[in-house]
C-alpha cells in the first residue's frame, strides 16, 4: 500500500477530505518530508524545510502603526505588507513595503497630497513647471497656460493647454533623448510571433529610421495636417510610422489591424487620407492574417464612396507572407523595402503649435458611426509622459512591456509616446499571448528582463484560467530534471495514480482552505521522469523566474478582485505593486490610478485620482455626491491630455459629452466610493460594450446584424463574460418565415465579422419572435440585460410593455 506523509503547520489546518479516505496519512515532524511516495520504478520525493516560523503569514495589523509609506490607519481594514506574503480574500488592502517606498517618486501619502493639492489649487503653475522643465518647447507658451469651457449653457465647449508653444513630439521622443545621452540605449526591443525571431533599435537608430520615412511621406506630397492611414501589425514600423507623422506634422490615424475592411474604409472616407501604410500579412499564432487583402477591398470601397487614396505604402513582413505571393496594383502599391531605406537619415522637424493636431483615434459610438477622438500635441505630450513616470514609478533602468496595440488608445499613449518621451526602453510583441503555448508572455518577461508589465485583465484572467491548478504557486523555476519551488501558497494537493490511461495527477487542488508557507519553504521533486505532471500545462507562469517584474499594471476594464489577487500573487509573486489604471481614448492619459509606494492598494480598486484629475460622482439629476456613493462618473476642469474634439463633428461632442452633465465631463462609466475615498469602476452606463478592452458600440453591431438579409431587428447589450470581461449577447427576430437554425447563428455572426471585425463577433444570438418595447417603440434593454444574465427575478414592471408576453418568450428561448 502506498503511504502519504502529510506535513503542514499545526496552527494552519490543511483540508484534505480526498486523501484520507484514498490514503494512510500520518503527521510528521515539519522537517520530515512532506509527501513521500514508495511504489514501483523511480522514486517521488517533496522535502519541505520550514523556516522564519515566526515570521509565518506575517500581516500588518492594520490598527498597529503602519510603514511611514502607508496611509493613516484604518482600524477597519486588514493588511498584508508588500513582498511579506501572498494576498489572501481576507486581506482588505496591500500596503507598499519600506523598501518599495523609500524608493518611489511619490514615497508616501504626504506627498501624495502636497502633490495633487498643488495641481488642483494651482493647476497652470503645477502643469507649466512641469512642461517647462522637462520638454523642448522652440518657443513658449504666452502668460495663459490654459482656457477651458465645460459648461453647454456658457458657449462651444472649448479645452486648450499650452496654446501659442511651439514644440514637436517626436523631437522630444527622440532628439532631445539622444542630446541627453542615451543614443545608444535600446529603444525598442521587438518579438516575432514565432519564438526565436526578434530585433533591436537604439535611439539613434529609431531616430534614423524614423527620418527617411519621413523624408519619403514628405516626397510623396504629405503635408502638415494632412492625414495617413495606418493599418500595421505590431512591428517596429508602427511606432516609427507615428513618430514620422509626427516629425512633419502629418496627423496618424492607426486603425486596429483587426478591424474589417469595411471599418477600414469607414475611417478613410472620414479623414481622407493622402496615403494608407499597411504590411503585406501578419501571423497571429499559427494563423496567417492578409492585410494587404483587407486594404485592397478598403480602398475599392472608400473610392466607390468618392475618396481615392493614389499611394499604398507595404511592408514586406517576409516571415508571414513572401512579396510575390502579395496581390497588388500597381502605381498605387510601393514596397517599403524599396523605396524608405534610400531616403536621408536626417530629418528637418516640422514645429507645431501645442494645439495642432497629432492624431486621430477613432472609437466605437452609441449611434453606430465611429468616433474621431482628436487629440493635439502639447498637452497630450506632458501628461502622457507625466502619467507613465508617476504611475509605474519609472526608472532609468526599466525594460517596460504593454501588450497592448498601437490600434487603441493605451498602444499610442503608453506603447510609443509617454514611454518614450521618457527616454523608456520599450518591449513590442508581434504576436499572440498564448502562442505558441500560454507561458510565453512570461518566457518573453524573463528574456528581456521586464520590469514593468502592463496589460488588460481579459488577458490575466485567460492566462489565470490556462494556470488555474498553478494559481497556489508564487515562484517556480526549473533546475534541470527538479522543481524548485518557494513563497508557496498550496489549498490541496494529493497523488492520483488510476484509470487506464494511466493517469497521473500531481497536484489537484481544493479552493476551501488556504495554507500559506513563507520565503523560506523548498521542495525539491526528483526524477519526474515515471511521474509526468498532468497539470503542466497549468504551470505556464511559474514555470519561469518573473524576477525581474518590478511593477505590474491593468488597463481597459475594471479588474475583479480575484484576478488581481491572481496577478499580484502568481505573476508578480506577492512582491509587485498593481497600477490599475482607469482611463479613456478621450481622456488620452491615466485619470484614476494608483501610485507605487504612495496608497495601500485595494484588489480592484483604482485607488484616487491623477494629478490635475477631479473626479465627481453625480446622480440622475447631476447633483455631486458625497462621501461613501454610487453614481455616474464625471470630471470637472480640463487636464492637459483631454481630447479637443470629434474630428469633423463638435456638436457630437459636445452633445456626447458634455450635455448630459452640463459643466462636467461625462465618462459614461458608473462608479462607486467607498468609505476610505477609493474608488470603484462599474462599467459602462451608455450602449457601449467594454469587450477585452475594446470598446464596441451596440448600434455598430445591431447595424451589421440588420444588414443580413434574413435579420429583421436586433437588439444587442452587454453581459458578464468570464474571460472578456462583457461578451456581446445579440437578441435577433429573423424576417417572417426564416425558421431559427444553426446555419442562420454562423451566418449572423460571419456578418459580423466580416463587417466590424472578430473581435465584435456576438458571443450568443438568442432568437427573439419580437423584442420587448414601450407603446411609444422603446426597445426595454434593462430587460434584455436581465434575461440575458439569466436575473429573472429582477425583471421588474413589465405592464409599460406594448406586448408583456414578449418577455415569457425570451425566457424560454434562452438555451436554443
Amino acid at each position: 500500500m502506498k503511504s502519504i506523509s502529510i506535513s503542514p503547520r499545526p496552527i494552519f489546518p490543511l483540508i484534505l477530505p480526498q486523501l484520507e479516505h484514498r490514503y494512510k496519512i500520518s503527521r510528521l515532524n515539519h522537517r520530515l518530508p512532506l509527501l513521500h511516495l514508495d511504489g514501483a520504478g523511480r522514486s517521488l520525493l517533496l522535502m519541505a524545510s520550514l523556516n522564519n516560523h515566526s515570521h509565518h503569514f506575517r500581516h500588518a495589523d492594520s490598527t498597529a502603526s503602519p510603514p511611514s509609506s502607508a496611509v493613516a490607519k484604518i482600524s477597519h481594514l486588514k493588511a498584508v505588507v508588500l513582498g511579506d506574503a501572498p494576498a489572501s480574500e481576507e486581506d482588505d488592502v496591500v500596503l507598499p513595503s519600506h523598501d518599495f517606498s523609500r524608493q518611489a517618486l511619490v514615497p508616501s501619502q504626504q506627498k501624495y497630497l502636497e502633490m495633487y493639492k498643488a495641481s488642483i489649487e494651482n493647476p497652470a503653475g503645477f502643469w507649466s513647471g512641469i512642461a517647462s522643465s522637462e520638454f523642448y518647447w522652440k518657443q513658449r507658451w504666452g502668460d495663459q497656460v490654459y482656457s477651458e469651457n465645460l459648461d453647454v449653457r456658457r458657449g462651444n465647449i472649448k479645452i486648450e493647454w499650452f496654446k501659442g508653444g511651439i514644440t514637436n513630439v517626436c523631437y522630444n521622443c527622440l532628439d532631445r533623448n539622444i542630446d541627453a545621452g542615451l543614443a545608444d540605449k535600446i529603444a525598442l526591443y521587438w518579438e516575432s510571433n514565432e519564438p526565436g525571431f526578434d530585433a533591436t533599435l537604439t535611439y539613434s537608430q529609431l531616430l534614423q529610421r524614423v527620418c527617411q520615412l519621413a523624408n519619403y511621406l514628405k516626397s510623396v506630397g504629405v503635408r502638415k495636417g494632412d492625414a495617413v492611414v495606418v493599418y500595421l501589425p505590431m512591428l517596429m514600423e508602427l511606432p516609427i510610422t507615428m513618430l514620422a507623422c509626427a516629425r512633419i506634422g502629418a496627423v496618424h490615424s492607426v486603425v486596429f489591424a483587426g478591424f474589417s475592411s469595411e471599418s477600414l474604409a469607414q475611417r478613410i472616407v472620414d479623414c481622407k487620407p493622402k496615403v494608407v501604410i499597411t504590411c503585406n500579412s501578419v501571423k497571429r499564432g499559427p494563423k496567417t492574417v492578409f492585410l494587404k487583402d483587407i486594404v485592397d477591398a478598403a480602398l475599392i470601397d472608400s473610392a466607390n464612396k468618392g475618396i481615392s487614396v493614389d499611394v499604398c505604402l507595404t511592408y514586406e513582413n517576409q516571415l508571414a507572407l513572401k512579396r510575390e505571393k502579395t496581390k497588388w496594383k500597381e502605381g498605387r502599391d510601393i514596397w517599403w523595402e524599396d523605396v524608405v531605406p534610400k531616403y536621408p537619415t536626417s530629418c528637418d522637424v516640422e514645429w507645431v503649435d501645442a494645439e495642432d493636431p497629432l492624431f486621430l483615434l477613432y472609437t466605437s459610438g452609441s449611434t453606430g458611426k465611429p468616433k474621431g477622438v482628436l487629440h493635439t500635441t502639447g498637452g497630450y505630450m506632458v501628461y502622457t509622459a507625466t502619467t507613465f513616470k508617476y504611475a509605474f514609478d519609472y526608472k532609468d533602468s526599466d525594460v517596460y512591456w504593454c501588450t497592448a496595440d498601437c490600434g487603441w488608445i493605451t498602444g499610442h499613449s503608453y506603447v510609443t509616446y509617454g514611454p518614450m518621451l521618457n527616454g523608456a526602453t520599450v518591449l513590442l510583441y508581434e504576436g499572440a499571448p498564448s502562442y505558441p503555448d500560454p507561458g510565453r508572455c512570461w518566457d518573453i518577461v524573463d528574456k528581456y528582463k521586464v520590469t514593468i508589465f502592463y496589460t488588460a485583465p481579459t488577458l490575466v484572467r485567460s492566462l489565470m484560467r490556462d494556470g488555474d491548478e498553478a494559481s497556489y504557486f508564487s515562484n517556480l523555476v526549473y533546475l534541470g530534471s527538479n522543481l524548485l519551488l518557494s513563497s508557496i501558497s498550496i489549498q490541496y494537493c494529493c497523488l492520483k495514480l488510476s484509470g487506464s490511461n494511466k493517469e497521473r495527477n500531481l497536484f489537484e487542488f481544493c479552493k476551501h482552505s488556504v495554507i500559506f508557507f513563507d520565503s523560506g519553504m523548498k521542495v525539491y521533486l526528483h526524477d519526474l521522469r515515471d511521474y509526468p505532471l498532468a497539470c503542466k500545462d497549468h504551470l505556464y507562469v511559474t514555470r519561469y523566474s518573473r524576477k525581474s517584474l518590478r511593477v505590474l499594471g491593468s488597463v481597459g476594464e475594471p479588474i475583479n478582485p480575484s484576478a488581481w489577487r491572481w496577478f499580484f500573487n502568481v505573476v508578480g509573486g506577492s512582491r509587485c505593486p498593481i497600477s490599475d489604471t482607469w482611463w479613456q481614448t478621450e481622456t488620452g492619459g491615466f485619470m484614476i490610478t494608483p501610485l507605487p509606494g504612495a496608497w495601500p492598494q485595494k484588489p480592484g480598486s483604482a485607488t484616487f485620482p491623477f494629478f490635475g484629475v477631479q473626479p465627481v460622482i453625480v446622480d440622475e439629476k447631476g447633483a455631486e455626491l458625497d462621501g461613501e456613493c454610487s453614481g455616474y462618473l464625471c470630471v470637472k476642469s480640463s487636464w492637459p491630455g483631454a481630447f479637443r474634439t470629434l474630428y469633423g463633428d463638435h456638436e457630437r461632442y459636445e452633445t456626447t459629452y458634455f450635455k448630459p452633465f452640463p459643466g462636467y465631463y461625462f465618462t459614461g462609466d458608473g462608479c462607486s466610493r467607498d468609505k476610505d475615498g477609493y474608488h470603484w469602476l462599474t462599467g459602462r452606463v451608455d450602449d457601449v460594450i467594454n469587450v477585452s478592452g475594446h470598446r464596441i458600440g451596440t448600434a455598430e453591431v445591431e447595424s451589421a446584424l440588420v444588414s443580413h438579409p434574413q435579420c429583421a431587428e436586433a437588439a444587442v447589450v452587454g453581459v458578464e463574460h468570464q474571460v472578456k470581461g462583457q461578451g456581446i449577447y445579440a437578441f435577433v427576430t429573423p424576417v417572417e418565415g426564416i425558421s431559427y437554425s444553426e446555419e442562420l447563428r454562423k451566418s449572423l455572426i460571419l456578418t459580423v465579422r466580416t463587417q466590424i471585425g472578430a473581435f465584435a463577433a456576438p458571443d450568443k444570438i438568442h432568437w427573439a419572435p419580437a423584442l420587448p418595447k414601450t407603446r411609444s417603440g422603446k426597445i426595454m434593454r434593462r430587460i434584455l440585460r436581465k434575461i440575458a444574465a439569466r436575473q429573472l427575478d429582477e425583471l421588474g414592471d413589465t405592464s409599460t410593455l406594448a406586448d408583456p408576453g414578449v418577455v415569457d418568450q425570451l425566457i424560454k428561448l434562452a438555451d436554443t
